[in-house]
């Protein structure tokens, strides 16, 4: 009797095992099929049931979703929250949140934090406008990788007349210092270039949380992609983009071309169009400060997961508001989110 009762236990769990993988099959299935490369990420099978997770779970801390991702009606939006002096907020709670798409408010359903390795790349101007501050701007890139994860990856593009890699896929801060030791402040300022190059080589990264940082007194006055094509690349993008302006006080009409007189703007327009924000420095003993803050910042970030209440799959642009309620009555905290996604097709 014994032999025939375990091929009768084998039996059924070989069935079982073939009822969870239809299961699967059938969850992941249409998934796969509405991924894109850039607009839509679909949650991969290993973060299927942390994605699920209620809001109050606290297994979705170490959740690997940073940047926006759709999973069937699964969204899941990365959020920073700033006070009025530009400092990021962490003791947050999911009911100090409001979220809503296309003006219908979402039920929160996931709530998580992540602090995991990301692919950095820092976009650096070395045009001559730069002469004075390339100082400061060596400070700051010292003072972001101070708070890197050892495991990050970086690369560093530095722009002047035309942008180029000055360390491509490294994680030593001293190589990277020792070229930008070696830069030489000159030329016109193709910053809308330089970004479109590092938006570009994100899409090999090694890691899902991808992020760039600019440092530049703003403008462009010498590019070929325009600033709409910039955002156009930026937003469709899985890429958060932070810059830091370090702008003159004093005005310099004779010597600022009107694109760099408007280079807060500009920088602003993208940094916006990615989710990210740009920090203007009012004074350049500030701007070390800053970037570390920043590279704090892109560590510490929340995730707010919501079903979507529209099942359609359109292939439609659809926008994202998201509200900090725990601001109420005080100063007004600052939410910074990518404002919307691309629905997935069927």
């Amino acid at each position: 009797m014994q032999r025939p009762l375990k091929l009768q236990y084998a039996a059924l769990r070989t069935a079982g095992l073939c009822l969870c993988l239809c299961f699967l099959a059938v969850l992941l299935g249409p998934c796969s099929r509405a991924q894109s490369e850039d607009e839509v990420h679909v949650v991969a099978k290993s973060q299927v049931n942390r994605a699920l997770h209620p809001a109050n779970d606290a297994s979705g801390q170490n959740a690997a979703a940073r940047r926006l991702r759709v999973d069937v009606d699964l969204v899941l939006v990365p959020t920073t929250v700033t006070d009025h002096m530009n400092r990021p907020i962490m003791d947050l709670h999911p009911q100090d949140f409001g979220i809503y798409e296309d003006n219908a408010q979402q039920q929160i359903r996931y709530f998580g934090e992540e602090d995991a390795p990301i692919s950095v790349g820092l976009i650096l101007d070395v045009s001559r406008s730069m002469t004075n501050k390339i100082d400061t701007e060596r400070a700051a890139v010292a003072e972001f990788f101070k708070n890197a994860n050892p495991q990050d990856d970086s690369f560093v593009i530095s722009l002047a007349d035309r942008p180029h890699f000055i360390a491509d896929t490294t994680r030593s801060l001293e190589e990277i210092e020792q070229k930008l030791a070696l830069v030489i402040p000159d030329g016109h300022t193709s910053l809308l270039d330089a970004i479109y190059l590092g938006v570009s080589r994100m899409r090999t990264a090694r890691y899902p949380r991808r992020a760039l940082l600019i440092i530049s007194d703003g403008g462009d006055n010498h590019s070929h992609y325009t600033l709409k094509e910039t955002k156009s690349m930026v937003q469709e993008s899985d890429v958060t983009v932070y810059a830091i302006g370090i702008f003159d006080t004093m005005p310099m009409p004779v010597l600022k071309t009107l694109e760099e007189r408007l280079g807060q703007r500009l920088l602003t327009e993208v940094t916006a169009a990615s989710g990210g924000r740009t920090i203007a420095a009012d004074e350049r003993e500030k701007v070390p400060r800053i970037a570390s803050t920043i590279s704090w910042e892109l560590r510490q970030q929340y995730v707010l997961g919501y079903k979507s209440s529209n099942s359609l799959h359109d292939g439609k642009w659809r926008n994202i508001k998201v509200l900090v309620t725990a601001s109420a009555g005080d100063p007004p905290l600052r939410a910074h989110y990518k404002r919307g996604y691309i629905a997935p097709e069927k």
